[in-house]
């Protein structure tokens, strides 16, 4: 049995659903559209400092690199606890290893294994790692971590030198391993005229 209270507020909640239909009706939304005054348009140098994600292709990697033997330093400090001396895995994923794994019922998905572009190892080391302080470390120290991990799947040598043209230019062992989204909203050029077949 609704209270007394309940029922006093009824008519105030149906006018509000009202208002909120027909301010549907007339602007397509129950929002109102409203300045509110404050904030302002971001600039260049902030949209910058965000707009940091790398492409496969290397677009957006930044000037500099970084030696394997200093990545080897920067690992121990930064990456080892989680994901072994050895990129082995433990609290984090395993980063090393798994050659040849992926067809079988047990495949181990790792930098060398599976990832299909060295760029994106750079991208995700700058955006998310190290775990506990993302962003913390220098594009150098990224370039050399990248290099250091790329060596211990085999991919580079220890006297390396890590920058955008050595990323670019690697190719991963498993990059022919993934193939195109085959559904047509997503890039098929076809489905934007005569979509309906």
């Amino acid at each position: 049995m609704p209270t007394a209270d309940c029922a006093q507020r009824t008519p105030s909640v149906a006018r509000a659903l009202l208002a909120c239909a027909a301010g549907l009706a007339l602007t397509g939304s129950c929002v109102a559209q409203t300045h509110y005054g404050f904030g302002r348009p971001a600039t260049p140098a902030q949209i910058a400092a965000w707009d940091i994600d790398v492409a496969p292709d290397g677009r957006n990697l930044p000037a500099g690199g970084g030696s394997v033997a200093h990545g080897r330093d920067v690992y121990k400090i930064q990456c080892a606890a989680c994901h072994g001396a050895n990129g082995e895995g433990g609290l984090g994923d395993r980063l090393a290893g798994g050659t040849g794994s992926l067809a079988t019922s047990k495949p181990v998905k790792t930098v060398g294994s599976f990832w299909p572009y060295a760029t994106t190892l750079f991208d995700y080391i700058r955006r998310a790692m190290p775990l506990n302080a993302p962003q913390s470390l220098s594009n150098e120290d990224v370039y050399a971590v990248s290099g250091y991990v790329l060596l211990l799947n085999g991919l580079v040598s220890e006297s390396a030198v890590i920058d955008a043209s050595t990323l670019i230019s690697l190719k991963m062992p498993n990059r022919e391993g993934f193939v195109g989204d085959p559904r047509p909203d997503i890039k098929d050029a076809g489905c934007t005229h005569n979509c309906a077949k």
